[in-house]
């Protein structure tokens, strides 16, 4: 554990395929102590599954060693700054010898640690039994923080992992830092909250902000830097010189993104209330976090499966001109129809599943959409089967249209591919099933994750209706004799959501404190399920955040399966807060006159 006030993480990549310009940004900047990487999503980890197959060398997020560290070895070796990453994917140790090889050849007395138990794939048929799914890709459990801890505090200088949440990279150093116990657990959540806000790179410095306007110089955009202090608290800022924003706002936008319960946000290592977080602008380009509480966690991990379920083709053409969406539409249920002619001809089965959007028409706004008239579009149909063979046929028969059907028909292209169809699934396992390791120096060593009894599942936490009457001639403006007017809700709050498999997280701010009661009586849980009711078979829940004057929905069967089983545009519910934001709210007149300035 060193002697440190404030310790200085660097967020230098949110996904796989992030930029290549935040690690020397970051680094060059000579303001972090440690610099982390979050590359896997779901999805990835299917994607390093077959690359394995194929490669057995391979299967980790090559970009990590051949780009990020490539570019900035010697310069982490002079400045003493530590790395730490999930880039190991499916083969940690793979990464960790490839990267290797990179400190040997430029001369660098670096050490690297392998965080390895995550991939319970072999485990399966013991788990699941009959319910194990055909086509099993992968499977790995959600590691927490403790085994990068321990990397660190045996002396490594990098350290790679495998599967694990994404705040664990950022929490790791911290518990190694400050010597943080693994029962301290509002510090746990707080080092974690430091860790959901930085883990997604530019999202908290002003990338996805409602208000992007306001955003300068995205091309320079700066990467997140979190400033960690031993109470837990902690201050967003970004590289000197750099663009971008760090705002109150935007910030709180990335604590609402993806977490659900916020009063229940469970990690391996802790269950996270962060209903009474803070977001306080502390000058300029710098926002202070505090606040976050913590209890102890499940003795289970989260698992995040995939398996092979048929194949996928997506079928696009450029329609032009009068009733461009109606021509396309047509001409997507007639590329289907004849297919499913050929498909019996041949003996196959019909199509496991088809989805049809235009896109320029605003398929994906289902009743709200606005420009039906439109007269560019490009039709996307989506087909599943369970033979290649039967998608091969659709993919021939998408040109043909071309000079078959719509007048303005264009943009074939060549043929569209087949791809594989993967499934993800999830389950929970007893963390006693599971064996982490740390490996340095040719040593390994068995890390022991202390286990809560009893703890099968986080206790309930009560999320009532909060008490939040509209006032009827407050301070804040609200006038109930001075007439109404309707606005759009983005001029009343900021919002941004994200994804968990099949559920769409919708998080929404108040632009000012006042309104949140007024937010809260008209976002209620039916108006929020009726506007997406073209998008969402599940319940709708929603909680309040008092800290940060907010409101979290999350909404269930919301992505059609989500994740790389959707066959929507937006498979992931990125949009969905754009959507939600064009909801008319009915408002006292004294609000709008405050809302329009």
């Amino acid at each position: 554990m060193a002697d440190r006030q404030v310790v200085r993480i660097g967020g230098a990549s949110g996904f796989w395929g992030d930029s290549r310009v935040a690690a020397p940004q970051l680094v060059g900047s000579g303001q972090i102590d440690y610099l982390v990487f979050d590359y896997l999503a779901e999805t990835t980890m299917a994607l390093l599954a077959a690359v394995r197959a194929k490669k057995p060398e391979l299967g980790y997020a090559t970009d990590f060693v051949d780009v990020a560290m490539r570019s900035v070895l010697p310069q982490i070796a002079a400045a003493g700054i530590k790395v730490v990453s999930n880039a190991g994917g499916i083969h940690p140790r793979g990464c960790a010898e490839a990267l290797a090889r990179l400190v040997d050849d430029a001369g660098l007395g670096l050490r690297i640690a392998v965080v390895e138990g995550d991939d319970v794939l072999a485990q399966m048929p013991d788990l699941l039994g009959s319910d194990m799914p055909a086509g099993l890709l992968s499977a790995n459990a959600y590691l927490g923080a403790l085994p990068i801890a321990q990397a660190l505090a045996a002396g490594a200088d990098i350290v790679v992992t495998g599967r694990c949440v994404d705040s664990a990279v950022t929490l790791g150093p911290l518990m190694h830092e400050f010597g943080w116990a693994a029962d301290d657990f509002d510090r746990l959540a707080a080092g974690s909250l430091a860790g959901h806000i930085v883990e997604c790179g530019c999202q908290a410095t002003g990338g996805l902000f409602t208000d992007w306007e306001s955003v300068p110089d995205w091309a320079t955009i700066g990467y997140p830097i979190a400033e960690c202090r031993v109470d837990g608290s902690f201050t967003v800022t970004k590289p000197a010189g750099t663009g971008g924003l760090v705002a109150r706002a935007a910030v709180a936008e990335q604590l609402l993104y993806e977490i659900g319960d916020p009063g229940a946000y469970v990690l391996p290592d802790v269950i996270c209330d962060f209903r009474e977080v803070r977001i306080e602008q502390a000058g300029a380009e710098r926002v202070r976090v505090s606040g976050a509480r913590g209890r102890a966690p499940t003795d289970r991990y989260k698992v995040s499966a995939t398996a092979l379920n048929g194949f996928r083709c997506v079928g696009t053409l450029v329609i032009v001109g009068i009733d461009a969406a109606k021509k396309a539409r047509r001409t997507a249920e007639a590329i289907v129809a004849r297919c499913r002619t050929l498909f019996r001809d041949a003996g196959l089965a019909d199509f496991a599943a088809v989805h049809i959007e235009v896109l320029g028409a605003e398929s994906s706004y289902g009743p709200h959409a606005r420009t039906a008239a439109s007269r560019e579009v490009m039709m996307r149909v989506v087909v599943d089967h369970g033979e290649r063979r039967a998608l091969e046929i659709f993919a021939r028969e998408i040109a043909p249209a071309g000079t078959s059907w719509s007048p303005g028909t264009t943009g074939a292209g060549g043929r569209p591919g087949v791809s594989p169809l993967v499934r993800p699934l999830s389950f929970l396992i007893d963390k006693r099933r599971v064996e982490c390791s740390v490996t340095l120096g040719g040593e390994r060593c068995a890390v022991a994750v202390p286990l809560h009894e009893g703890r099968a599942a986080p206790a309930t936490i009560a999320s009532p209706p909060p008490l939040l009457p509209m006032p009827a001639d407050a301070d804040g403006g609200f006038d109930a004799d001075g007439g109404t007017a309707t606005l759009t809700l983005v001029e009343l709050a900021w919002a941004r959501s994200g994804d968990k498999g099949d559920l769409s997280n919708i998080g929404v701010i108040a632009r000012r404190p006042e309104w949140l009661p007024l937010l809260w009586d008209r976002l209620t849980t039916a108006r929020v399920k009726s506007w997406f009711a073209h998008l969402v078979a599940g319940e709708v829940e929603r909680f309040h955040l008092p800290g940060i004057d907010a409101i979290n929905f999350v909404l269930h069967e919301a992505l059609a399966g989500g994740g790389p089983a959707s066959p929507r545009l937006d498979p992931l519910g990125k949009g969905m807060a754009q959507m939600l934001l064009d909801m008319p709210v009915e408002v006292p007149a004294s609000v709008a006159r405050q809302a329009r300035g």
